[in-house]
């Protein structure tokens, strides 16, 4: 796989100051450009998939839509745009769904001032990179868990929870996902019975616990 010489990085996360203090860091390497940024994940996919970037780099919970959901549909679209994803979440779960996405690389924020560089460097050559402190929790909960976690919700199912959650009506819904209201409506149908909820009080606390939104 070609390195370019300067690579072209779109960024994205829905905090400000920490999408500018990351930035930063990323820019600081002679051989890396932030050209872009983004706020939430949908302007992050019509951003990636709009211009010509080498490597995206995602927070895991943003609004409208995760980084893993744009990894996912990255990979699907743009198969030669690496993705590196940023997260507070040094569990499993994220984990998993990360590489299952497509992601080259798995970056906790806590750590990285100090990595995220070589994460970015890592993906670009068509690498994978884990932080260690990350790969010891994965470990860790492995270990506890006696294997990795089934998710009950495919990945479409996961989109409209997370929509649902953050108050968004089912046309509404529809149109982020290019599908119609009624569709909507079955899937969130689907789920409750799935996940043996009632209403969309519990579907968004069930959104928080998965971490699909921000409490």
């Amino acid at each position: 796989m070609t390195v370019p010489l300067k690579a072209r990085i779109m960024l994205a996360d829905d905090h400000e100051m920490v999408r500018d203090g990351l930035a930063l860091v990323i820019d600081s390497a002679p051989d890396l450009e932030v050209t872009a940024v983004a706020s939430d994940g949908v302007e992050a996919l019509r951003t990636l998939l709009a211009g010509e970037f080498d490597l995206a780099v995602l927070d895991v919970s943003m609004p409208r839509m995760t980084g893993i959901n744009v990894a996912r549909e990255l990979a699907r679209q743009r198969p030669g745009t690496r993705a590196l994803m940023l997260s507070m979440h040094d569990n499993e779960r994220y984990f998993f769904a990360a590489l299952e996405a497509g992601a080259s690389g798995y970056v906790l924020k806590s750590a990285a001032n100090r990595e995220l560089i070589d994460a970015c460097r890592q993906a670009l050559r068509g690498g994978t990179f884990i932080q260690p402190r990350a790969a010891r929790a994965i470990v860790r909960d492995l270990a506890a868990s006696g294997g990795e976690p089934e998710d009950p919700l495919t990945p479409r199912e996961a989109d409209v929870v997370k929509l649902i959650a953050e108050g968004y009506t089912s046309d509404e819904i529809g149109e982020m996902l290019i599908i119609s209201g009624r569709t909507v409506d079955r899937h969130r149908a689907n789920v409750l019975e799935k996940l043996g909820l009632r209403n969309r009080v519990e579907l968004t606390r069930y959104a928080i616990r998965r971490g699909l939104v921000e409490a």
